[in-house]
């Protein structure tokens, strides 16, 4: 068996450019910060050496929907921003507080 990387650039509206490497169906995703402002920038000031900053999960295995995701998740699991952005596939994305997801940003990705 032989294995393909696929390496594609992308700038989203959440503060990065961002580079994703597939293999197989696994995608990893780097993410470089544009700008002080940048969440990616404050990660990278709280964490020197880098590491995982979020996990990024399809709502079509979920919900289908983005919006009926978040709203099965209200009183359990507090969105970053409730009001999806669009995110570095040009598709709506929606960010978990990590303090609800044992310490990890999650994002919500609509398919």
């Amino acid at each position: 068996m032989s294995w393909v990387a696929v390496i594609n650039m992308r700038r989203g509206q959440v503060g990065g450019a961002t580079s994703d490497v597939s293999i197989g169906l696994n995608t990893r995703r780097l993410l470089h910060p544009l700008g002080e402002d940048s969440p990616i920038e404050g990660f990278l000031k709280r964490n020197p050496a880098g590491g995982i900053h979020h996990i990024c999960l399809e709502a079509l295995f979920t919900l289908g929907d983005i919006h009926k995701a978040v709203n099965s998740l209200k009183g359990k699991v507090r969105a970053l921003n409730p009001e999806p952005k669009i995110g570095a596939h040009g598709k709506p994305v929606v960010f978990l507080h990590p303090k609800d997801c044992d310490g990890v940003l999650v994002e919500l990705e609509q398919e």
